[in-house]
């Protein structure tokens, strides 16, 4: 890895950002007080996912002024360079909320319209997953020195474990029959979802992790860790994209049973 390169030097500052903001959201976690609002699309929101973007924004426009911001809490802003930081100070509010301590920080950077490094940090975990194009994913749990982090050896998906993040989601985009059709084909199911169930994969501790509802800031991060991990990340159509609003993460053994089913539930 070359320190001056220009992904290392954003990999660097995203999981110093990730760690901060991780951090500023522990000060929130499971406090009596918090105050919980709703959005537009009634999803919620506190004052700590407010908290941690803002001091993300402020730390990345003095590390590299000329770079875009979009994250989701706040209006996007350009840049010039060609880098995007893609943003989630808390991936999994709704856990957050009732103080189940699966949620997370996601940071991405974006170049040329592809996501190049990102970064999922579990702070009441004290765990993290992270990678950048071409130079591996690595994991850190409790301070540990990094090591490699890799998917699972897995082959197929009647021995393998398969998370989501909201059931109910499959019924919002009349999908339902491929959660019921994925679960009875998989050996294990459970709702360890939001970023943390990315993080089980990209680790080797689940084989499959389905969304079919996402925001690009859901599947920014996500997409160079599993690859980099030695898994796959793509749309339910099997395209490699962040862009699609829903997402399938594999250890890509068990990818193509994935997609007969999902497919098979498109075409139906």
């Amino acid at each position: 890895m070359n320190p001056q390169d220009p992904v290392s030097q954003r990999l660097r500052l995203a999981n110093e950002l990730a760690r901060e903001a991780g951090g500023i959201v522990m000060e929130h976690y499971r406090r009596s007080d918090l105050a919980v609002e709703r959005k537009a699309d009634d999803s919620p929101v506190t004052v700590a996912d407010r908290g941690a973007e803002e001091h993300l924004r402020r730390r990345i426009a003095e590390g590299f002024p000329e770079d875009a911001i979009l994250g989701e809490e706040f209006p996007e802003r350009p840049g010039t360079s060609g880098y995007r930081w893609i943003l989630d100070p808390i991936d999994g509010t709704k856990s957050f909320i009732h103080g189940v301590p699966l949620f997370g920080t996601m940071i991405a950077v974006e170049h040329d319209g592809r996501s190049v490094l990102g970064v999922i940090r579990i702070p009441a975990l004290d765990e993290c997953v992270y990678a950048a194009e071409g130079q591996g994913a690595w994991y850190e749990v409790k301070g540990s020195q990094p090591r490699p982090a890799n998917v699972s050896s897995c082959p197929r998906l009647s021995q393998s474990l398969f998370l989501t993040s909201e059931v109910a989601n499959f019924t919002t985009v009349h999908r339902r029959d491929a959660y019921d059709r994925l679960e009875a084909a998989a050996r294990l199911s459970r709702s360890w979802g939001d970023c943390f169930g990315y993080l089980m994969v990209a680790t080797g501790r689940a084989e499959l992790m389905v969304d079919p509802v996402m925001n690009v800031w859901d599947a920014a991060a996500v997409q160079p860790i599993i690859e980099e991990a030695g898994g796959t990340f793509t749309d339910w159509q099997g395209r490699r994209t962040i862009y699609s609003g829903q997402g399938i993460a594999t250890n890509g053994l068990i990818l193509d049973e994935v997609l007969t089913i999902v497919r098979a539930i498109n075409e139906s």
